[in-house]
């Protein structure tokens, strides 16, 4: 249902995007994004736009782990479960609107934004 939604999304407005690697960036920033709209939604008590935000979280992190190539080693198999794990919680707060949990979410992809851009300072 999901499968390369978000890709295509952002490569329809994002035409000019210069390499794979601000691609990545630009799908963490839009979780971030999204998980940040779905809890205005959950304290505003508005579950359509909850369900509609956390979908949208869920669509990037499943275009994420569909992109992973696992054979190229243990980054990418850590990445795999991490992905995973994400999406369970975020599905998670789409049944119970667990803030908490939300927020665990966002602080790993804040971690896995400001590692990616360092990696981009390094290389």
């Amino acid at each position: 249902m999901y499968s390369n939604s978000a890709h295509n999304i952002y490569a329809q407005n994002n035409v000019g995007i210069e390499s794979s690697h601000k691609l990545i960036e630009m799908l963490y920033e839009g979780v971030l994004r999204f998980n940040a709209q779905a809890k205005k939604a959950i304290k505003d008590n508005n579950i359509e736009k909850r369900i509609y935000w956390l979908n949208r979280s869920i669509a990037i992190v499943t275009e994420l782990l569909s992109a992973l190539d696992i054979k190229q080693g243990d980054v990418a198999l850590y990445l795999d479960g991490l992905y995973r794990q994400e999406m369970v919680l975020l599905s998670s707060v789409s049944i119970d609107s667990d803030i908490s949990k939300l927020d665990e979410v966002s602080k790993v992809f804040k971690c896995l934004l400001e590692a990616w851009r360092e990696s981009a300072d390094v290389a």
